[in-house]
């Protein structure tokens, strides 16, 4: 057997009706990821991200576990008794696979199911929408073991939450619930477990109706300005504004018709019919 069919279980993969739902699979690790599990993630989002059968993807965790993290054996120790070249390597396919999720083609939605730990609030951040169970666990444990939260994990949650909270959260190696991380920003929301997944589901249903141009162009756009200044954001804007209307102008003039002359939809109460798109 190949060693890329040996890793395709790390990840399970399910699409029904535009949606894909994709599961980290080592429910026996708490989802903890190591390099196959890293590199089946690369294979995974490639296969589906442009795939006319997929409109939203989800990422979840089978079992418990959303991810408990990196594999302290297999990411950690095993390749550093390898040497540098090996660690850089690793790294390059973690990091490399939560980068394509934060520019990804499609929409993406985070349902954290369970624990959320360490190297797994890398792809939190990568996906452009969580969903918390109020039951579920997240926690910064670096500072309990020696070391700083790395991998982006520092970085996220300079990004997502309030100083003060950054800091409690990095320094202290204290747990907070699901309820607690929406609060403090680090989810959209927090459900109860028995109505996560169709609270996402919901959420998906929306985006589905949205036009997909549109939703790349306002992804993207919501990254890039976060770290530019009022006036680079500003041209910025104009230029993507420009660049996704003669990419897709059939789709705005369609909507801006829905709107003036059939007055048959509000922009404000929902997406405009992409059926009676040409």
């Amino acid at each position: 057997m190949s060693t890329e069919n040996q890793e395709a279980s790390t990840v399970a993969v399910t699409i029904e009706n535009g949606v894909a739902w994709v599961a980290l699979n080592r429910p026996e690790k708490r989802n903890c990821m190591n390099p196959a599990l890293n590199r089946q993630m690369m294979r995974v989002l490639d296969e589906l991200e442009y795939s006319e059968d997929v409109a939203v993807l989800v990422l979840t965790g089978e079992g418990t576990s959303w991810s408990a993290g990196m594999d302290l054996k297999e990411y950690f120790r095993e390749n550093e008794a390898k040497g540098l070249g090996a660690t850089r390597r690793a790294q390059s396919e973690a990091y490399g696979w939560w980068r394509r999720l934060r520019w990804y083609h499609k929409p993406t939605v985070a349902m954290i199911n369970g624990w959320c730990f360490g190297g797994a609030y890398g792809p939190l951040f990568g996906c452009d929408l969580a969903f918390a169970a109020e039951e579920a666990t997240f926690g910064l444990s670096e500072i309990n073991w020696g070391i700083l939260p790395g991998g982006g994990a520092s970085k996220v949650v300079a990004d997502l939450l309030p100083l003060r909270k950054a800091m409690y959260h990095a320094m202290m190696g204290e747990n907070i619930d699901g309820k607690t991380a929406a609060e403090w920003g680090l989810v959209n929301e927090a459900v109860p477990l028995s109505e996560l997944k169709a609270r996402v589901q919901a959420v998906c249903d929306v985006l589905k109706g949205k036009n997909p141009v549109a939703l790349k162009a306002t992804k993207d756009a919501i990254r890039r300005v976060k770290e530019m200044t009022y006036d680079n954001a500003e041209d910025y804007l104009v230029r993507a504004q420009e660049a996704a209307n003669s990419f897709d102008n059939d789709g705005r003039k369609e909507g801006i018709k829905q709107f003036i002359d059939d007055k048959t939809y509000k922009p404000g109460l929902g997406a405009y019919d992409k059926s009676q798109q040409k």
